[in-house]
């Protein structure tokens, strides 16, 4: 259709990024999945496949972006997002958060596309204010292990308000806090993905330090709901999206094993350098401009994730 809004989604094969693409589709979009596939899947989005509109291109967004046709809005996701990648992919992680971001900054200037920055609580650091506000300006350490994520994204965020004050472009950058949810790879490293294979494996939940260390998880239908309605705000400052519902690692394990009746016992490894003590956002930006809050409660939304790795499970074996 001529008048079809079209839509381009950088690491559109990830986690966050399939989910994304499913939902602009059903709000009417035509999508343009890009991906280079260094952590994403075409496993996330093969039942996209055929459905009319969309598109996947496999393409490093770290070089030259090439659109032909029109679009409307780009939302850029490409990044390994999880410790355990950006660890083993330091040099990737900085180049697509610095250069990926440019690319695609500089293709949304080429089309007059709204542009939505995929950022992350992590700006915060190890955060000295809590919970966190968008005005926290944040502790992070530049030349820790995990800098390369945290100031990757930073740089990212300074770059897409750098083209909105200069280049007149239509930005917003969102601020994801912990999300979890159908679709997260089992290995990479993230508490929610590892404490649920570990569960179902019977295996112990390693806990990392004493366990006090404080995460608040969001469910990715709740996210993708946030990011919608952001996206089409005119909101152009960073905002948070996240649930401020804030719990200790140490209990989430056991909710875990509650959930799963998995009878697991719990370990205790030394913590990772700089791991932020605690994680909590604050809302009342996407409250208040959104009317958004998560709605999806964590046994719910634990629910529906156990099943989908239960279903992996049995579709592995």
């Amino acid at each position: 259709m001529a008048d079809q809004p079209r839509a381009l989604v950088t690491g559109g094969a990830g986690f966050l990024g399939s989910h994304l693409c499913e939902r602009l589709l059903a709000e009417g979009y035509a999508v343009v999945c890009m991906d280079n596939l260094i952590t994403g899947s075409v496993g996330n989005i093969e039942h996209l496949f055929g459905r009319e509109g969309f598109v996947f291109v496999k393409h490093d967004v770290t070089n030259y972006i090439h659109v032909a046709g029109r679009l409307d809005v780009i939302l850029h996701f490409a990044s390994p997002a999880s410790p355990i990648d950006y660890l083993q992919l330091p040099i990737q992680t900085l180049k697509v958060g610095s250069l990926g971001t440019h690319k695609a900054l500089g293709l949304a200037k080429a089309k007059g596309a709204r542009f939505l920055l995929a950022s992350t609580s992590e700006v915060y650091g190890d955060p000295q204010i809590h919970p966190q506000p968008e005005s926290y300006w944040g502790n992070v350490n530049p030349v820790g292990p995990r800098g390369v994520y945290d100031e990757a994204k930073r740089f990212a965020e300074a770059l897409t308000m750098a083209y909105h004050r200069f280049h007149d472009v239509d930005t917003r950058i969102v601020r994801i806090f912990n999300t979890y949810g159908p679709r997260m790879r089992a290995g990479d490293g993230r508490v929610v993905p590892t404490f649920i294979t570990q569960a179902l494996d019977g295996k112990p939940l390693t806990v990392f330090g004493d366990g006090s260390q404080t995460r608040s998880f969001c469910h990715v239908d709740d996210l993708v709901e946030g990011i919608w309605r952001l996206l089409n705000s005119e909101y152009s400052d960073p905002m948070n999206i996240g649930n401020p519902a804030e719990m200790t690692v140490l209990q989430f394990a056991e909710e875990i094993v509650r959930i799963t009746g998995a009878g697991s016992e719990i370990t205790f490894e030394p913590l990772p350098e700089d791991d932020p003590k605690v994680r909590q956002p604050d809302i009342t930006l996407a409250r208040k401009v959104l009317g958004w809050e998560p709605r999806v409660s964590l046994e719910e939304g634990l629910a529906r994730t156990i099943l989908y790795f239960e279903e992996l499970r049995r579709r592995q074996a």
